[in-house]
Formats: C-alpha cells, structure tokens, sequence
C-alpha cells in the first residue's frame, strides 16, 4: 500500500522546499521501497512506494501520461486482462498497473474509473485544465485525504502532514467523533473540520473556485440473477468467490491470512490452498495466524483453525491472548494519533509477536475476512425475505413463510410480521431499536445535534423502488465503507490489508440473488455452506454460530479503569459531548458487572484519551475550545486528577 502526497499553490507560488522536506520523514516510514517526485512551478507531488507485485517492482511514480497529467496510483488491479484487450496496442501484457490504468485515463477519461476493478486511490493532476482529480475504489479501501482554501490544495494518504504541518490549528468535526461512538462516521468525514476523505465509489475534482464531489458507479438494483435449481446457485458462488481470493493472492511475496477458526476466515484459506494447489496464485506461499484465550469460555476457537491447519498440513503462528493486555486507551505522549483509532503508539506484546511474524517470514499482504458474516447471511434473519414478499405483494408465500420462520424461531408469527413492517416506517414513529440508542452519558444537546450519526445514520426501508434485501445489502456495504474510513495505516510495520468478501462482483452477485438462497430456516449462510462442501472441513460448515466475545471485555476493562487517571474536568465533558458524572458511574457499574452498553463505553475512554493527546500536540483550536482554557490546565495538574 504505498502513499502519495500533493501541494498545489493557488497564488502561483512555488512549493517552499523547506515544507516538503518536513513531509518526507512522514511518508517515508510507509514507503521503504523508494521515493518519486514531480515538481513543476506551483504544483508538488511526492511518492514512497510499498510493493507487493511483480509489476509494482517496475513503476515510476509520479506517472506523466502521453498527453501530460500528472497520475499517482495507490492500488491493485484486478482486471487487468481485459482493460488490456479493450486497449488495443495502447498498453501489453508487460505493463505496470499504472501504465494500464494511466493508458485507460487518457483513452476513457472520466468515465475510467468505473472499469477498474481492484483496491484502489488515485490522483490526477491535469496541467492544461488546471485541476485535480481525486478519486477512489468502490469499497473505499484505501485512504485519500484532502484539504484546500484560497491560497492552496494539499492531498495524502495520510492525515499527519495535513494537520501537523498546517501551520493552524483545528476544529474537531462533531459528526465525526458522534458517529464514532456508534457505527463509525461517514466515509467523507475526518475528525478535523476543513480536512475531507475522498468518498468511495466517487470522485473529487478541485478547481481555483471549485469543488466538485460526483459519485461514478453504484450497485444496480435491477441487475437480478435467478436460477431454476440451487446447485447453479452454489457453482456461480464458488466461481466468485474463488476469483475473489484469486486476485488477492496476487503478490511476489508469500501472503499471511488471518485464520480465526470461523467460516469467514477458514473459508478464505481453504480456497486459497484450492487456488494454489492449481497453480492459479502468484504468491509463492500462504501463512496463516490465529489468536486463542483458552482461559475464555465463549472463544474456544483452538479446536476450529486447528481443522484447517490439519487440512492443509502446515500449522500456523499462534497467539495466546488469555495473557495479553487487551485494552490500552491511554496514548503514547511521543506519538500523534490522527484519528481516535490510531492506537496508542506502543506498540502491544500481541502487536510486537505479530509484527515479528510478518517480519521472519517476509509478509507484506494481509487478508481479512470482514465482511463475510454481514454479506453471505451470518445473521438468521427472515426480515429480509419476508419484507420483499411484502413489497413485492406475494401474501401466500409471505403465510408460508411466516409459518416456517415461526417453528424455526419459536416465535410467534405476528412477532415476525411486526419486525418486519416496522422497518417500513421512519425511526421518529417507531422508535430506534434499543442497541443503537446513544449512552445515558452522552449530552442531550449533542445527541439532539447529532442524532443520525449516534443511531448509525439509520433509516426506513422503502416498500417501493428496490427490494427492500437490496436495500439492506447497500445498508450493510454503507456501514462496512464507514468501518474502513476509519482504518489508518500502519507504521511500525508496513502492509497492505486485502479484504476477499468486499470484493466487487463478489457483492454486485450477493445483491442480485434472492435473499432465501442466502439464509433459510435453521441454515445459517446456507449458500456459503452448500457451495464450499468439500472445500471447507465439514467441522466448520456445521458449527454453531461462533459466540460473541462478551466476557473479554467487560473483565479487561474492569481490571483496567481502575487505574485509569480521568480529570473531574474530562474533556468531552467540557466539549460537551458527555457528563463526566454519569460516565464515572457508568465505569462504577462495569467494575460491579452490571450490564452497560460496553462497546460505546470503550469508545468513550478511547476518544477522551485521543483529546487529551491531540491537546499535547497543540491541534485543537477554535472558539469553543478557547472558552475552556481549565481544561488543559487539569491535564497539566495531577492533583485534580481522580482515580476510578
């Protein structure tokens, strides 16, 4: 995952030398394979490489294209094959990802973007029009920030440079730090107000006046695929899935896989071996980690990822987490954390025994099975279905299936029929589900300020126009897109996360089938299950929901408020986002393990812990942070500090 950086001065101005020179010891720790630069009158563009292909071993970046934009490329393309015949002589079977991607630019412009098919950000800097385009993937797995004013444009990878080298202060972006503590903030949004992230599936173009966000592909709702027997089904899965944990096995290096002992992880690995034992994968091997607590009842995963090793014969790192310190909220006062999710800057023992992994064994590609229980049915719910019949006015399908969802669930069917009405109707006249409700801690004035992000950005599911599991499915996508915005990258040990299940035509294909192939009654991802018979242990296919983890928490963050060191004057009780009170008693009643909503109260230590590092960097500024000047004074003194 390599990085980019750009400074565009409006005023015609140079870019001060002096400024870029403090902009490469930021950049460089995420780029070790080389560095490229393009100068020209007003306009710098800085480039530190991180390769993980063949072909990327042979780019030069900044790229300058035929005609003369300037093209810098974050990414891995997937179709490279066919943009290749589509361009004729333009580009060969040899070129570089940003050969073919700077080839099919100039040939489609624009209208490129929705033909490249990969993880991908992208910058395009056009002399003759005097404009910038910024633009990423659909999914948006990589990260493109970008700030301008009258006087300059500047663009990266990172945040740090944006913020650090400003020379100003900032305002926090409230619907950022809201959204934060429910289902993560939207995509655009950063913490800092002024500073934006290039949404997915969209593209930006600035211009001196102008700036213009256009979103250039979507999910098509009329796109359906529907078969006559269920074996055509599991075929078209296994041929997408298989192509989705093909093209993220393209590396020159050996390929490290998360391996947690659940169908999402386990399947990707098994299919992985099934590619590779083809010779259909680039990578020369694959790795696997696995995490185990043998002291936690609910996680008594060792005996599942233990399966897949014996199936493929070669075991795997193993981490025992029952010894680990599993929450730090405090920050590292020598590291700046850009985002709340940043990390605390040292490193954990988990963090270390992983990076030592990677490092023994020349890793630099990750795969990750997010998004696997959200989109192929790991939720047992009949709402979807049950909504299209409705919408769709099919009433005795709708009876029948009421009826079988009612034995399986061992619920009346009027319960379910309810359920699945009410998500027709706006949240102001059926209420916001319980769990997605703000924490009695937080302010009323900010809750009422920020209600859509608190609730996550909830909305009615439409009876008319797409299905309402389309409407679902793009919900889902939404959040999951919200999820890795807030991912930040790594330093300590560069490499680039690949994500099998947010693959695009995997999830265009999961939208257009219907929702009773995905989940039926008492079969849990059934297609998933059907389709990987052979390919997957029968130990996995078959077992139970895998627990959610909820003793962890509530023990580690019990042991650890109670050396945790909160001012009576907490700064998001003075930013008026929460009542230090009522969150002490909140931290009281998790240590008597009594029930509290605790992933919003981990989010609430993080982002107060963030604040206070941010306040140490001297980031912060604005009217309603300079009519607190106590704040910072109760940081400054231990003695009007607390222990909880």
């Amino acid at each position: 995952m390599s990085v980019q950086f750009g400074r565009w001065n409006l005023d015609g101005k140079p870019v001060d030398r002096d400024y870029l020179e403090k902009v490469t010891p930021l950049l460089a720790p995420y780029g070790p394979d080389g560095a490229g630069s393009y100068s020209n009158g007003n306009i710098s563009i800085l480039y530190r490489g991180f390769h993980t292909t063949k072909e990327s071993r042979r780019e030069s970046q900044p790229h300058v294209t035929s005609s003369g934009p300037i093209l810098t490329w974050d990414g891995r393309l997937d179709n490279r094959a066919e943009l290749i015949g589509q361009l004729g002589d333009l580009v060969t079977v040899h070129s570089t990802d940003v050969e073919i991607v700077s080839a099919a630019y100039e040939y489609w412009w624009e209208d490129c973007f929705a033909m490249l098919i990969g993880d991908w950000a992208l910058s395009i800097w056009n002399p003759h029009t005097r404009s910038l385009i910024l633009a990423k993937d659909p999914i948006g797995t990589r990260q493109l920030y970008y700030s301008f004013d009258d006087k300059q444009v500047s663009w990266s990878t990172i945040l740090d440079p944006l913020i650090l080298l400003a020379g100003k202060t900032f305002a926090l972006c409230e619907e950022y730090i809201a959204g934060w503590f429910s289902f993560f903030p939207a995509a655009h949004l950063t913490p800092y107000v002024g500073i934006h992230s290039a949404p997915p599936s969209s593209s930006v173009l600035i211009r001196a006046g102008k700036h213009i966000v256009s979103k250039y592909w979507d999910f098509d709702p009329s796109k359906r695929i529907r078969y006559r027997a269920d074996g055509e089904y599991e075929e078209h899965f296994r041929a997408v899935f298989g192509e989705s944990v093909r093209r993220r096995l393209r590396s020159d290096s050996p390929i490290l896989a998360e391996l947690s002992g659940g169908m999402d992880s386990s399947s990707i690995v098994c299919m992985a071996d099934a590619i590779i034992a083809h010779g259909a994968a680039e990578t020369p091997r694959l790795d696997t980690i696995s995490y185990y607590d043998d002291s936690e009842p609910n996680w008594n995963e060792r005996p599942y990822f233990t399966k897949v090793e014996e199936k493929r014969g070669r075991t795997g790192t193993h981490i025992d987490m029952g010894s680990q310190e599993l929450f730090k909220f405090e920050f590292d006062s020598d590291h700046f954390a850009a985002t709340p999710g940043s990390g605390g800057g040292r490193p954990s023992e988990a963090g270390r025994q992983i990076a030592a992994c990677i490092a023994s064994q020349g890793n630099r590609v990750v795969l990750s099975g997010i998004g696997g229980d959200e989109f192929t049915g790991g939720v047992p719910s009949p709402t979807p279905e049950l909504q299209d019949l409705l919408a769709r006015g099919l009433f005795r399908p709708l009876a029948h299936q009421l009826k079988v969802w009612a034995l399986n669930k061992r619920k009346p069917w009027f319960y379910l029929l309810f359920d699945a009405v009410r998500e027709f109707f706006p949240p102001a006249l059926v209420g916001v589900p319980k769990y997605k409700r703000p924490a009695a801690w937080f302010n009323p004035a900010f809750v009422k300020r920020n209600r859509a992000a608190l609730t996550g950005y909830e909305d009615r599911t439409k009876i008319f126009g797409p299905l309402p599991s389309f409407q679902g499915h793009i919900g889902t996508v939404d959040v999951l897109r919200r999820q890795l915005a807030c991912s930040d990258l790594s330093s300590d040990l560069p490499r680039e996360k690949r994500y099998p299940y947010l693959d695009r035509t995997l999830l265009e294909f999961l939208s257009a089938i219907p929702r009773e192939q995905l989940v039926r009654p008492g079969q849990r991802r059934s297609l998933m299950r059907r389709a990987l018979i052979g390919i997957v242990p029968d130990e996995l296919l078959n077992r139970k929901r895998k627990a959610f983890v909820n003793r962890g928490p509530r023990v580690g963050i019990a042991a650890e408020c109670s050396g945790l060191e909160l001012g009576q004057h907490m700064l998001i009780s003075s930013l008026g986002i929460a009542d230090s009170t009522r969150f002490a008693e909140a931290l009281q009643k998790i240590r008597r393990g009594a029930e509290v909503p605790v992933v919003t109260l981990m989010r609430t230590l993080g982002i107060e812990f963030w604040l206070r590092n941010l306040t140490t960097r001297h980031v912060l500024g604005g009217a309603a942070w300079q009519t607190r000047p106590a704040t910072k004074q109760a940081l400054r003194n231990p003695t009007d500090q607390l222990c909880l």
